[in-house]
């Protein structure tokens, strides 16, 4: 379970209804979900991290997987679990369900350090920032086993009322004190994790966001020198500088719905060595093809130390792309918008309507859908050049939010 305050009786309650049905139990106490995707995976047991991720903190909610983190949601298993407990019925059975206590993070830590040269990484000064979540719990006990690496702990203490700021550092308020610190201190880089910390991102040493899929291309890069060939599954809101990279070092580049059911099944089926999403979600097939948010952190200090290069200069090192980033708008009907948007655009190179619209020239490209959240619809755009991407962006979004 995650830090928030209801999740404690969440994980008892949900123990208790387990051990009723003659489920013996696996109580892993508070931690982190890509560490129960892991024990999920490592010893082929079904697995429940109670928690409501990068959400506010009234919130809490359930991830769910069956045996080997093979994941439960819609299209995979969601509809039959809800139909059974909408149809009530459940009788105790016969044998009650035994409940043991596990401390899993010495064998976390331990898999992890197998995607690295631990002995190879740093010498780096890190500033982390959990945001009061559980992603220290990790981050800790993994910087402990690097000798090359200093980590400086921000909001690590977890407590479910975030006092800090939301754990969700894909909103840029949310990390503002990040930002400030690593130029100011002079650390070589950030690192912030959300609520559950199965996602990161990466503030560069002058305090610059990394956008998630410029962290998915430098992650795709990282394995394709290691996996020649492989596929990488990314969503369909990335930067073409994911495709770019993976079709020129000879990769498979595929395109997925948003989504972590959608990447993860997608993975599954073409074997693919990683996936990534704009949210910062990244998944690898050696971590039972699930997401992690410690991996990308070590593999990026990796790249920087057999490099010798800052985070700004391995970032740049992808080239030039112009991204609009992520921006939410309020409509009263997402269907009207994604026709006004399809009959503007019917001249398009491309058009999809995988996952809301995704329209595509051979200068830019944009994706709009609605969130599964929020009552929204979110623009990501990119252009070749930063004055297109910026003429490309007031365009679309006057025809989002104004219809003209």
């Amino acid at each position: 379970y995650d830090a928030r305050l209801s999740s404690l009786a969440w994980a008892r309650a949900l123990a208790a209804g387990l051990a009723s049905q003659g489920v013996d139990v696996l109580d892993l106490g508070m931690t982190t979900t890509d560490t129960v995707y892991y024990v999920s995976g490592a010893r082929r047991m079904p697995a429940v991290q109670i928690t409501a991720s990068h959400c506010t903190k009234e919130l809490n909610g359930m991830k769910l997987v069956r045996a080997g983190a093979h994941v439960v949601g819609r299209g995979s298993g969601m509809e039959e679990l809800r139909d059974i407990v909408m149809a009530g019925g459940l009788v105790d059975a016969p044998r009650r369900g035994r409940t043991d206590s596990w401390d899993p993070l010495p064998d976390y830590v331990d898999h992890l350090l197998r995607f690295v040269e631990a002995g190879a990484l740093g010498p780096f000064r890190v500033l982390g920032d959990a945001g009061n979540g559980t992603g220290g719990i990790v981050a800790s006990a993994l910087a402990r086993r690097i000798p090359g690496v200093s980590l400086e702990p921000m909001y690590f203490e977890p407590d479910g009322r975030f006092p800090n700021h939301e754990a969700n550092p894909f909103e840029v308020e949310n990390i503002r004190d990040l930002i400030r610190r690593v130029p100011a201190e002079g650390f070589d880089f950030g690192v912030a994790w959300d609520g559950d910390a199965d996602r990161v991102y990466f503030v560069d040493e002058r305090g610059g966001v990394v956008p998630g899929d410029f962290v998915t291309t430098l992650i795709a890069r990282w394995f394709l020198e290691r996996n020649p060939g492989a596929a990488i599954v990314y969503d369909l809101r990335s930067s073409w500088a994911v495709r770019d990279w993976v079709t020129r070092l000879g990769g498979r580049p595929i395109p997925e719905r948003v989504g972590h059911s959608y990447i993860k099944q997608t993975m599954r089926r073409e074997n693919a060595v990683f996936g990534g999403e704009v949210s910062g979600h990244y998944y690898f097939r050696d971590h039972f093809y699930a997401d992690n948010g410690f991996i990308p952190w070590i593999a990026i200090m990796q790249m920087l130390s057999a490099q010798g290069l800052r985070l700004s200069e391995l970032v740049a090192s992808l080239g030039e792309y112009h991204l609009s980033g992520e921006i939410n708008s309020t409509v009263p009907s997402t269907q009207a918008v994604i026709d006004r948007l399809a009959a503007r655009y019917a001249d398009a190179q491309e058009m999809s309507f995988l996952d809301g619209i995704t329209v595509t020239y051979p200068d830019w490209h944009f994706n709009v859908r609605p969130s599964a959240n929020d009552p929204v619809v979110r623009l990501n755009l990119e252009a070749r050049s930063r004055a297109e991407m910026e003429r490309r962006r007031d365009e679309v979004l006057a025809l989002i939010r104004g219809g003209g």
